[in-house]
């Protein structure tokens, strides 16, 4: 079945089961050998049971009985199901068969994933596959889960790992769960976005990046984009754009992993699989960045003033290791800290009404003007090591807004203390010189020269000589002279992984300047 045939199909948020009315119905009963222990094994649509089977007591204790406790596979679990056979060195097909063995996908704690695997020993070729039958069409049956991805690997993030990563860790639970993967290894900057436009998508049930929050937010534009030009939308100019086709997965392999992280509750490669492999789906929120004549990309969440600055001397930087780089970059921009001058436009977010008319929203915009030190616009809570909470903890993934946090200009103690604050359980934003709304849109005026002079680093002032404001978008730098148009858009892609509201309290593990 072709996969756009399969998505007409899918269930918008979780991986569908079957019908609730037949999933107790046993489909097979039969004898298997488990951890050493004959078993009398059941199967329904829903469940995988065993018990040991105990011989009777003479006396009739019913101790015994006591012992054999029943285990229990939810199907749901299951990702992918082999059969067992003993080979020769060097023997690729045919062997003896022993049985059947079943991969489960397991919860641990902090949020983890990881697969188990369960031998049920049976010598009879028979009894094997038939059971081998039953047990692939019930996985078959959880439609969102995909079985074909194009794969993206940025050998270039964080310390050269995310290719080891891929081959080491996620391609052999690809291959377990049978899912055919088309490899592109990335060359240079905006490879994927070349590759992703000229994609049939068609062919595919989903895309993965492999890399570092850059990595992932050039995939996610790039998807995006692909998107608009085949529904024969102008790309200059999107009001409403169209979803995108298929979903994104993110492997975390880079210095910053913040998607991955508010995706999954933890920076683990594994369990990023493991939720591709089983379908979890979550709808996520997605932003137009725009100026007044295009387009300049699809993102999650933007920072201008501070947080975009730091992130443009540690570009200028690269010769530097990773690390390093972003710590300089941090404390130099900390100690030339100066604010930018700028208007704020923002459209509070509005709730439906029913006698409601569009063009009432013209009369909610409000305006802000002054001296920033940092302007944050995000939609989704951005988890991470600096910000265990999120660094927009009252923004969710896809309630339809953006949190808009400004910082007005203050004394460098005080930015300190309101910097600290993120890592802790206190909030953030209980400062006077802290504002925070939450909103639809947001329009950014950079007002005069740029704050950078003449006291920094040279190669900066050559790019504000011409005018241009650095800006953060997820992790990415882009520089523009002009107005920034900030839209959102909700549920415009789907991303494997699950709410982190769900999750529990997560223990950040990666970085995040």
């Amino acid at each position: 079945e072709a996969p756009e045939e399969r998505r007409r199909r899918v269930a918008p948020l979780a991986a569908a089961a079957p019908p609730a009315e037949a999933g107790e119905k046993p489909l097979l009963k039969g004898i298997f050998e488990i951890s050493k222990r004959s078993c009398d094994v059941v199967l329904s649509a829903r469940r995988l049971r065993w018990s040991p089977i105990l011989p009777e007591s003479p006396t009739g204790d019913s101790s015994m009985v006591s012992q054999a406790q029943e285990e229990i596979i939810e199907m749901k679990d299951v990702f992918s199901v082999k059969l067992k056979r003993r080979r020769f060195v060097g023997q690729k097909k045919g062997g003896t068969l022993l049985g059947i063995t079943v991969f489960k996908c397991l919860s641990k704690e902090e949020n983890k994933l990881t697969d188990c695997a369960i031998h049920l020993n049976n010598l009879s070729e028979d009894h094997c596959h038939l059971w081998f039958r039953h047990l692939k069409e019930i996985l078959n049956g959880f439609q969102n889960r995909p079985k074909s991805l194009k794969v993206f690997v940025n050998p270039s993030s964080h310390k050269r790992e995310a290719t080891h990563v891929y081959y080491e860790q996620v391609a052999p639970l690809f291959k377990l769960a049978d899912i055919k993967t088309d490899v592109t290894v990335t060359e240079y900057e905006g490879h994927a976005l070349s590759v992703l436009k000229e994609c049939e998508l068609q062919a595919f049930d989903g895309v993965v990046c492999v890399g570092g929050d850059g990595s992932v937010s050039e995939v996610a534009h790039g998807l995006l984009l692909k998107a608009q030009i085949d529904a024969g939308k102008d790309t200059d100019y999107i009001r409403s754009p169209v979803r995108a086709p298929v979903p994104l997965g993110v492997i975390p392999a880079g210095t910053s992993n913040i998607l991955a992280h508010t995706l999954y509750g933890i920076k683990h490669a594994v369990t990023a699989t493991l939720h591709i492999v089983m379908g979890h789906i979550q709808p996520v929120d997605v932003c137009t960045f725009s100026t007044p004549s295009k387009l300049l990309r699809f993102g999650f969440s933007a920072m201008f003033g501070f947080g975009a600055r730091t992130l443009a001397l540690a570009e200028r930087h690269r010769w530097m290791p990773s690390n390093q780089r972003k710590d300089f970059a941090f404390i130099k921009t900390l100690a030339d800290l100066k604010p930018e001058e700028c208007e704020l436009s923002f459209l509070p977010l509005q709730i439906p009404q029913e006698d409601s008319h569009e063009n009432d929203s013209k009369d909610q915009w409000q305006k802000i003007q002054g001296h920033f030190l940092n302007v944050s616009i995000m939609a989704i809570p951005c988890l991470c090591s600096m910000a265990p909470r999120g660094l927009a903890p009252n923004t969710r993934l896809n309630n339809g807004s953006m949190a808009l946090i400004v910082v007005q200009n203050t004394s460098r103690t005080e930015f300190i203390k309101h910097l600290k604050r993120y890592a802790s359980i206190k909030n953030q934003f209980n400062f006077p010189f802290v504002e925070t709304y939450t909103v639809q849109e947001v329009k950014v005026q950079p007002q005069g020269k740029s704050g950078i002079d003449d006291k920094e680093n040279t190669s900066l002032n050559a790019a504000s000589a011409e005018g241009n404001y650095p800006w953060n978008i997820d992790g990415d730098l882009m520089e523009e002279a002009s107005e920034v148009h900030v839209r959102v858009h909700p549920q415009l892609i789907n991303l494997y992984g699950v709410n982190t509201d769900d999750l529990e309290s997560s223990q950040a593990t990666c970085s995040c300047i």
